[in-house]
């Protein structure tokens, strides 16, 4: 029998080839993602890791599956940085800790209250003054690479928000019909987010725009993209656990 998880590796000729032609996808990759790195990762951190990541992508790639390298090696090479932050260990128990209340928080709004909660009546509460809220929001903002990656649900094996970005069209029929049904299920708790909130998440995870690139569209500060960014993470942390946990 086969082993499900064996793979067809590529010549070591053509693995190189494989590395040397999608060096230019680096620093786009690199550059998109401040939202989603801590602040003292450096420049050098990021691009090493995605570096890390592209020989990952060819030592791992399977032609057979009928996935495009590029595709791939994009999924492999964020995974790959997304891996160096949790290696760094850069986040502390106290922001744990913070953002384990603010999803607390949330959760409870949103069972009493039936719809998605505002700003202010999170932070009434947790028993914090807007700014203070909006200080912790910018305190956890960069757990959201954690959030994005993370298992959502226990019951559900490997299933986060990423898996569910992911195109169907490179999986076999009945994973793209369960990815799928897991993307009607984000879309739909995207739309429950607040106009704000939807439109930095589309921003960000859709359009690929930096930060900078958010607040100008916006019109906001960077500080303000920070928090609405934490906030809907938050948000869809809550809501699509819930979704994956289906009705109680």
């Amino acid at each position: 029998m086969v082993d499900p998880g064996y793979y067809n590796p590529v010549s070591a000729e053509e693995r190189t080839r494989l590395v040397q032609s999608h060096l230019s996808i680096l620093p786009f990759i690199v550059d998109r993602m401040t939202l989603q790195v801590p602040s003292f990762m450096s420049r050098e951190d990021v691009t090493s890791a995605a570096m890390m990541g592209l020989m990952d992508a060819a030592n791992r790639f399977d032609p057979s599956r009928g996935v495009l390298f590029k595709t791939f090696a994009e999924l492999r090479i964020r995974g790959a940085i997304f891996d160096e932050v949790r290696r760094m260990d850069w986040f502390s128990r106290s922001l744990r800790e913070k953002q384990s209340r603010l999803t607390r928080s949330i959760e409870m709004l949103e069972h009493r209250l039936g719809r998605s909660p505002e700003e202010y009546e999170i932070a009434e509460a947790m028993g914090l003054a807007l700014e203070a809220y909006r200080q912790l929001l910018c305190e956890v903002s960069h757990l959201g690479c954690v959030s994005l990656n993370e298992t959502l649900d226990e019951s559900e094996e490997g299933k986060t928000f990423l898996d569910s970005l992911v195109d169907a069209r490179d999986l076999g029929a009945l994973e793209g019909l369960e990815r799928q049904e897991l993307t009607r299920q984000l879309a739909a708790c995207i739309e429950a987010l607040s106009e704000k909130e939807r439109l930095v998440v589309s921003l960000v995870y859709y359009e690929e725009l930096s930060q900078k690139e958010v607040s100008e569209v916006l019109g906001v500060t960077e500080g303000r993209v920070s928090q609405l960014h934490s906030q809907a993470l938050a948000k869809l942390r809550v809501k699509f656990s819930k979704a994956l946990r289906g009705p109680s």
